[in-house]
């Protein structure tokens, strides 16, 4: 090897180093920022609780004054937020790496909207309450995602804008079922229902807690075991193949367990709007587009959702749930880039 050419090769190879150590940094401050704003959730509010009280609390003791609000409210209010955040972070860079589109979002092509109109007739029509609300959440979900599959399934392929086209008709069809529920609600449904709705953590308990952590630890696996698939998948379906990346079965494991993470996480916490379209292009800003979105993503949910969560109950003078300030977020962005996306289509 010349010297030049090992020039050159050295050169690279510092590059990567940097750019590993780059994202490694990047990666550690947003854990620093999700644990900051985790400990802050339980430390500020209309009591402000010093934070050896916090710890207190958290390890089982019982500091006076501190372990109603912080251990009986604000701790699971918190925990849970995390673990939704982490799901739908990366439940949504998921299905954008898969389908290779930032608009290929589980709350756009209607994962999220079949959830929540099997949770408004289960509400309004049926009269159902607590976990079995849940559960026909997480089975409806499921099995709107499964019909948009096989609609967009030609040829032995779910092609990625098929798919997406298909997913937000079937989004508009499951949002008439929402409105018409809702319509024909009594006081106290209606009421029941909009709280699922727009997205809460009101009321959140342990039982949420862990449901949402138990499918977060086995979906969440399964979805960063194919972490390397799903990168090799960017380079096109020919190319991931031509690595030996099994593409249409990477991509029904991924987007199974994609769309239980959401489901499980609609059940618990409602369909925080936009949540899981905002993290994937918020990661790609702060760690770059290199690499895999996974892990930078879920963290951005998880912080995004705190940070929404603390602002919809404190910064605007009365309690907003934690979907309507996300939903304030997501919709500028989401009308920017589908006008971004039709300037470029329009170019070409």
């Amino acid at each position: 090897m010349s010297t030049i050419e090992g020039t050159a090769v050295a050169r690279v190879r510092h590059g990567r180093r940097a750019r590993s150590r780059r994202r490694a940094t990047l990666l550690a401050v947003l854990v620093l920022l999700v644990v900051a704003a985790y400990v802050a959730s339980l430390m500020l509010g209309s009591t402000v609780y010093p934070i050896q009280d916090v710890v207190a609390v958290i390890l089982g003791q019982e500091p006076p004054g501190a372990q109603f609000i912080v251990g009986r409210l604000r701790l699971p209010r918190a925990s849970l937020a995390v673990l939704v955040g982490l799901s739908f972070g990366l439940a949504g860079a998921t299905f954008q790496t898969l389908l290779r589109n930032p608009l290929a979002s589980p709350d756009i092509i209607g994962v999220t909207e079949g959830a929540s109109a099997a949770a408004a007739v289960a509400i309004v029509t049926f009269s159902l309450s607590g976990i079995v609300v849940s559960w026909v959440a997480v089975a409806a979900g499921t099995g709107v995602a499964l019909l948009i599959y096989l609609l967009a399934y030609r040829r032995g392929v779910a092609a990625g804008t098929r798919l997406i086209l298909i997913g937000i008709g079937v989004a508009a069809m499951m949002q008439s079922v929402i409105s018409w529920q809702l319509e024909r609600a009594r006081n106290v449904e209606l009421a029941e229902a909009l709280r699922w709705l727009t997205g809460s953590l009101n009321g959140a308990l342990w039982r949420d807690v862990l449901l949402v952590l138990v499918a977060l630890s086995l979906l969440g696996g399964v979805i960063l075991v194919q972490a390397r698939h799903l990168t090799a998948s960017q380079l096109g379906d020919d190319a991931a193949a031509a690595l030996g990346v099994r593409v249409e079965r990477m991509r029904l494991v991924t987007m199974v367990a994609a769309v239980g993470l959401v489901c499980f996480a609609t059940a618990a916490a409602g369909p925080i709007a936009f949540l899981a379209f905002l993290c994937g292009p918020i990661a790609a800003r702060v760690v770059g587009h290199r690499g895999s979105l996974l892990v930078p993503a879920a963290l951005v949910g998880a912080l995004l959702t705190l940070v929404a969560d603390f602002a919809g109950q404190h910064a605007f003078g009365t309690r907003l749930p934690v979907g309507v300030v996300t939903g304030v977020l997501g919709a500028p962005y989401l009308i920017y880039l589908i006008v971004r996306v039709n300037r470029v289509g329009g170019s070409t």
